[in-house]
């Protein structure tokens, strides 16, 4: 089952534009002046996509003056990470299973 917080993150992560600007945030933290230099879209656009990841715990920001300047959120990173984390091993776990309960064949000894 997937939590809240999990389901709102995957759903920030469902944009594009989200992403990229999750990236470009990978450099540090950046004005959304900067970013939007970066992406076809407007400044007002780009705030909109910032407050949408922001609300899903994957950016904080901090105010110097009249500009925002935005940079990644450890914490709602690792709650992503711990996510993909239970489905991959759920999926190594499903494997191991399968690969336990098929059974062998005993070989066929030759006769010289």
């Amino acid at each position: 089952m997937i939590s809240p917080d999990q389901g709102a993150i995957l759903a920030a992560l469902g944009d594009a534009r989200r992403v990229e600007i999750l990236r470009q945030l990978t450099g540090g933290p950046r004005s959304v002046v900067a970013l939007a230099r970066e992406l076809p879209i407007s400044r007002p656009a780009v705030s909109q996509h910032l407050r949408v990841l922001s609300l899903a715990g994957l950016v904080t920001h901090r105010r110097a003056g009249r500009t925002h300047y935005y940079q990644l959120d450890v914490r709602g990173l690792a709650a992503l990470r711990t996510f993909l984390d239970s489905l991959w091993q759920a999926g190594l776990d499903d494997f191991k299973a399968a690969a336990e309960s098929t059974t062998r064949r005993p070989q066929r000894r030759t006769r010289k």
